[in-house]
C-alpha cells in the first residue's frame, strides 16, 4: 500500500509521515511530497521515498501521486485566494493517478463556518464531493501550538491577547491530528466520514491564559481586543497584513463557537484522551 502525504515538508504533514511509520507503514510505502524535497532529506535517509510535488505545477502532481493507493492532502496554507485552485489540482492528479481515499485536512464546522478560512475548506469538500472523490473529511479545529507557539512573547508581557471573547476553542497538538490521520489511512471503514476533530477540552482564551499562569507560575492574562485592533496590533508586530486580517477573522469565528467540537472524535481515532492544555503549555515550557 502506497501513501501520499502531501506537505511533508511542513509540521503537521511530517508529523502525519512520523505517525504513519509509527503505525508499521513501511518507509518505502510511504511518499512524503513537498515543493522543496531538501527539507525531508532526513526522511528519505529512513527509506520514505520523497517526491517533488508543486501545487501549482500539475506535472509535478501527476509524477508525486503516480502508483499511490491512498493520500493524505494536508491543506494548503494562506494565501487563501490560492488554496482552492491548489487543492482542485491536488484532487484531480490524485484521483488520475487513480488513488482509492483522499483524506482532506478541513477545519471544524466548516459547512457552517463564517471565517475566510472555512470558506476555502467548505469548497474544497464541495469539489471533493462534486468529483465523486473516495473521501473523508478531517475537519480539525485549532492547533494547541498556535498558543504555545506565542509564549515567548506572552511571558515577556504577561498577556495573550486576541478577539475570542468568551468563545471556546476545541484546540489539539499536530501530532495528535496526525495520529488520527494516519489511523484512517491504515484501518477500513473511514471512507464517505466527516469527523469533526478536536481536543476533550475545550477553553477559552481567558482559561488559556489562567491556564498557563499556573503552569508558568507567573501571572499571565487575557486581553480581549476588537478585530481591528487585533489586526493592527498583529500588524506593528511584523505579521503580514493578509495573515494579521486571517488570524483575527479567525479569532471571530472562535467567538461564535466554530472552532468548538465536543464530537469526541479525535479521542475515539487516536484511542486515547488527546493532549491536555497544560501538558502543552509544560511541554512548550522545557
Amino acid at each position: 500500500m502506497s501513501i501520499v502525504v502531501t506537505g511533508a515538508t511542513g509540521q503537521l504533514g511530517r508529523l502525519t509521515v512520523e505517525a504513519l511509520l509509527r503505525r508499521g507503514v513501511p518507509a518505502a510505502d510511504i511518499v512524503a511530497t513537498g515543493r522543496d524535497t531538501t527539507g525531508i532529506k532526513d526522511l528519505a535517509d529512513r527509506g520514505v521515498v520523497t517526491r517533488r510535488a508543486d501545487f501549482a505545477d500539475p506535472e509535478s502532481l501527476a509524477a508525486a501521486f503516480a502508483g499511490a493507493e491512498k493520500m493524505v492532502l494536508v491543506s494548503a496554507s494562506i494565501p487563501v485566494d490560492e488554496r482552492l485552485a491548489n487543492h482542485r489540482r491536488a484532487i484531480d492528479a490524485a484521483l488520475a493517478a487513480g488513488v482509492s481515499q483522499i483524506a482532506y485536512t478541513s477545519m471544524t464546522q466548516a459547512n457552517t463556518a463564517g471565517t475566510t478560512l472555512a470558506d476555502s475548506h467548505r469548497a474544497t469538500e464541495s469539489y471533493l464531493r462534486e468529483r465523486g472523490a473516495p473521501a473523508v473529511v478531517l475537519r480539525n479545529s485549532w492547533y494547541l501550538e498556535n498558543y504555545t507557539s506565542q509564549l515567548p512573547i506572552v511571558l515577556q508581557h504577561g498577556a495573550f491577547v486576541g478577539a475570542a471573547g468568551d468563545g471556546r476553542v476545541s484546540a489539539a497538538t499536530r501530532a495528535d491530528y496526525a495520529e488520527a490521520a494516519a489511523v484512517v489511512l491504515t484501518t477500513e471503514g473511514h471512507t464517505g466520514a466527516i469527523y469533526e476533530l478536536g481536543g476533550d477540552q475545550a477553553f477559552s482564551l481567558a482559561e488559556l491564559a489562567a491556564t498557563a499562569s499556573a503552569v508558568a507560575g507567573r501571572p499571565i492574562t487575557y486581553t480581549n481586543l476588537s478585530a481591528d485592533e487585533l489586526v493592527e496590533l498583529l500588524a506593528a508586530a511584523g505579521v503580514p497584513a493578509e495573515l494579521a486580517g486571517v488570524l483575527a477573522d479567525s479569532d471571530l469565528g472562535l467567538s461564535r463557537g466554530e472552532l468548538f467540537t465536543d464530537s469526541g472524535d479525535l479521542r475515539r481515532l487516536i484511542g486515547r484522551p488527546t493532549t491536555t492544555l497544560a501538558d502543552a503549555i509544560a511541554a512548550a515550557l522545557n
